[in-house]
């Protein structure tokens, strides 16, 4: 099995006559905003895994599926986004659902986004974001430390949202303004090997036992709390127990911010090794043989 990754969440894995994508969303740095998977390794794709419904794991996702014909695999609040496309191969999944598409075993399992805080001038303005289940979740606005506002609502990956503050002295307006719609992780059977890929999410205990061959599975959220940091990226793969790990969604680039995911992936990796499991570092564009 090959595997190349491509920063961020998003990955190809070849099996056989397979060619998988996982979460293929765009680039976050304002100068770049390109496919994370490059456009030429879109012809061939068999497969097409998406997490959830974040620009860096989402964007590419439908032209991705037209150009290649390739099954979707997602979460059930994503598939109107791609029935609406007259996409016909879709399979949408709830935790726990096990459905088979060509040549696959996939499962649904838990997922939790973790949240995303927006600051404006200097933190005078704090938005913060959080997902309370699956798709639903909302927004609380504090201005100086008090919070002004409290919204609760179904999350929609394609919205434009105008947030005003101070009678409209201050406006916010912010394209996919709502975030995660859709989380959920997989556990993706092929041949005689399994992958388990979690997307943005933080520690649960419902991962227990998954023992995959491959485990793929956030670090980043040391800064921006919207997954695990280290620490509990160690304390879900004792849970897990997989045979190789994979390190992702962290050392990368947000607006102008050129790592809003700092994390020491050495150290990551020193502290898997010593439970005696693999873990393997891979950077853009770096390709693995397991």
């Amino acid at each position: 099995m090959k595997i190349r990754h491509y920063l961020y969440n998003a990955f190809i894995i070849e099996e056989g006559d397979k060619k998988i994508a996982i979460d293929p969303g765009q680039n976050l740095w304002m100068f770049n905003k390109k496919s994370l998977i490059p456009k030429s390794e879109w012809h061939g794709i068999t497969h097409i895994f998406i997490t959830h419904g974040d620009p860096d794991h989402f964007v590419y996702a439908l032209p991705m599926a037209k150009i290649s014909g390739a099954d979707v695999i997602c979460g059930q609040a994503l598939k109107e986004d791609f029935v609406s496309q007259n996409i016909k191969k879709i399979y949408a999944l709830n935790v726990g659902d096990i459905v088979e598409p060509t040549g696959l075993k996939v499962e649904g399992i838990k997922a939790k986004h973790g949240p995303l805080p927006i600051q404006m001038l200097g933190g005078l303005v704090y938005i913060k974001g959080e997902v309370k289940e699956s798709d639903k979740g909302g927004q609380e606005i504090y201005l100086a430390g008090f919070r002004i506002q409290k919204i609760e609502n179904s999350m929609q990956v394609f919205s434009h949202g105008t947030i005003k503050l101070l009678f409209g002295l201050i406006r916010l307006e912010k394209d996919n303004l709502d975030f995660s719609r859709g989380s959920i992780g997989f556990k993706i059977s092929i041949n005689s090997k399994s992958i388990v890929i979690l997307g943005d999410t933080l520690l649960l205990n419902e991962w227990t036992g998954l023992q995959p061959d491959v485990l793929m599975i956030p670090i980043g959220g040391g800064k921006v709390p919207n997954t695990m940091d280290v620490e509990a990226a160690l304390d879900a793969v004792q849970l897990i127990s997989p045979k190789l790990v994979i390190p992702c969604h962290y050392n990368v680039p947000y607006g102008f911010i050129k790592n809003v995911n700092p994390t020491d992936d050495t150290y990551f990796k020193s502290e898997v090794e010593k439970l005696g499991i693999q873990c393997k570092i891979m950077n853009n564009e770096d390709e693995i043989i397991v």
